[in-house]
C-alpha cells in the first residue's frame, strides 16, 4: 500500500472516530504532546517572532513552544503561548494546545485567549475553546504529508471557532526576513464566520510557520523575523 493511501486511511478512521464520540479522543489512538512534524515543528523551548501590521498598527507575534503538556479531550497536548502587541502593547495573549497523531498529523485541540485593553485588563475572551467542552472539536492543523487539495477544519466551536484550511501548493517561493526559500507550502485558510475574508499561509520545512497574509477582506500581514530553535 502507498505511504499517502495508507496516510489518508488513518486520517480517515481517526476523523471517524472523533465525529463518532462527539469530539472525544484517547491517548490509545496514538495521540502524543511530541509534535516534530517537519511543517510544524513544535519542540519545547523553540520561539518564533514576526512582524507585520494588524488593524493598521504595527504588530510583533511571539509564538513559545513551552516544556508544559496538557490532557485535553483524553489527548496528550504540547502547550504553546502567543503573544501580540500592536503598536508596542500587548494587546492579545493565548495559550494554544496541539497533538501529533502516529501518522504524523498535527491536531489542535484548542486555546485559551484574551484581548486586553492599554490598561492590561482583559476585555474579551471570545474565541476561547477546549475540545470535548461544549461540543467543541479538535481538527487537523497540519498533514504529516501535504498533498495539493488537501482540505481539513483545523477547529470546531460553534459560532466561535470555525477555521478550515487546503493546501495550494508545495514548491512556493517566500521572502521573509528569516528566510528565503523555493520550496514553501502554501495554504489558503477561511473560515464560515467571517466569508469575506481569505488568508494566506507559507510553512519552510523544519521552521513552521515563516508568512501570513490576507489576501481578500483585510490587511493583516506577519513575516517570520528570527526563530530559536530548541536544543
Amino acid at each position: 500500500m502507498k505511504a499517502w493511501l495508507a496516510a489518508v486511511i488513518i486520517i480517515a478512521a481517526l476523523a471517524a472516530a472523533i465525529a463518532a464520540t462527539g469530539g472525544a479522543v484517547s491517548p490509545s489512538r496514538g495521540f502524543g504532546a511530541r509534535v516534530d512534524n517537519p511543517w510544524f515543528p513544535l519542540l519545547p523551548g523553540s520561539v518564533w517572532v514576526y512582524h507585520g501590521v494588524k488593524d493598521g498598527k504595527r504588530s510583533r507575534d511571539v509564538m513559545t513552544v513551552t516544556r508544559r503538556t496538557a490532557v485535553v479531550d483524553g489527548a496528550p497536548c504540547v502547550v504553546v503561548t502567543d503573544r501580540l502587541y500592536l503598536a508596542g502593547t500587548l494587546e492579545e495573549r493565548t495559550t494554544e494546545w496541539y497533538s501529533q497523531d502516529r501518522a504524523g498529523n498535527v491536531w489542535y485541540f484548542g486555546e485559551n485567549t484574551a484581548e486586553l485593553d492599554r490598561a492590561g485588563h482583559v476585555t474579551t475572551t471570545s474565541g476561547s475553546w477546549r475540545a470535548g467542552v461544549d461540543a467543541a472539536r479538535a481538527g487537523i492543523f497540519m498533514y504529516a504529508h501535504p498533498v495539493v487539495g488537501q482540505a481539513a477544519q483545523q477547529e470546531y466551536y460553534r459560532g466561535q471557532a470555525q477555521d478550515r484550511f487546503r493546501v495550494v501548493a508545495l514548491h512556493t517561493a517566500v521572502s521573509a526576513p528569516f528566510v528565503h526559500s523555493h520550496d514553501a507550502l502554501l495554504t489558503q485558510e477561511w473560515t464560515p464566520l467571517e466569508p469575506q475574508v481569505l488568508d494566506h499561509k507559507l510553512y519552510v520545512r523544519g521552521i513552521g510557520t515563516v508568512l501570513e497574509q490576507t489576501v481578500r477582506g483585510g490587511d493583516e500581514r506577519n513575516a517570520l523575523v528570527s526563530f530559536t530553535r530548541a536544543r
